[in-house]
């Protein structure tokens, strides 16, 4: 009789290609926003702000560039 194992779920199971240096900033800076309490997009947005991590265009966050950017990650 074989073993039972649990099932192992990688969160990156359905990664096609490595994280870029920008998008693994993006994912840190977005986590300590979440970590600092924000709940809804636009607090999503200012704490981005705060951040050194900006959009790949270089100007502020803003709740439009944010949903684009995470719609052509796949997120």
């Amino acid at each position: 009789m074989s073993q039972y194992a649990y099932p192992y779920l990688s969160p990156v199971q359905t990664r096609t290609h490595e994280v870029t240096a920008l998008q693994q900033e993006l994912a840190n800076a977005i986590e300590s926003v979440f970590t600092k309490g924000a709940k809804e997009i636009d607090e999503v947005v200012v704490g981005l702000n705060k951040t050194r991590v900006r959009p790949p265009n270089g100007e502020d966050w803003t709740e439009d560039n944010f949903t684009t950017l995470m719609r052509e990650l796949g997120v």
